[in-house]
C-alpha cells in the first residue's frame, strides 16, 4: 500500500494535540504518528454524517474542545 501513498501532508499541531495523538497512538499500539493520522481520518470520515448534521459552528471543528469560556478542556478530546 505504501506506492498508493503518493501525497505528502504536513500539519501544524500544538503541544496539547501531539499529546492527544500520541495517546491515541499509544493506546492502540499504533507502530507511527503517520499511522495513528491515518486512523483518526478514517474514522472521522466514517462518522462524518453524524457531525454535519448537527449544526456546528466552525469553532467546533478544532482538535481538542473548549469549555463554555473558550478555555481548553484540560487537553482531553473534543467533547460533545
Amino acid at each position: 500500500m505504501a506506492d498508493l501513498r503518493g501525497e505528502r501532508l504536513q500539519i501544524m499541531l500544538s503541544p496539547e494535540e501531539l499529546s492527544a495523538l500520541d495517546d491515541f497512538r499509544f493506546k492502540n499500539r499504533m507502530p507511527t504518528r503517520a499511522a495513528a493520522v491515518r486512523e483518526i481520518l478514517k474514522l472521522g470520515l466514517a462518522s462524518v454524517d453524524d457531525v454535519m448534521g448537527s449544526n456546528l459552528k466552525s469553532s467546533s471543528y478544532g482538535v481538542l474542545g473548549r469549555g463554555p469560556s473558550g478555555s481548553k478542556n484540560g487537553g482531553g478530546v473534543a467533547e460533545d
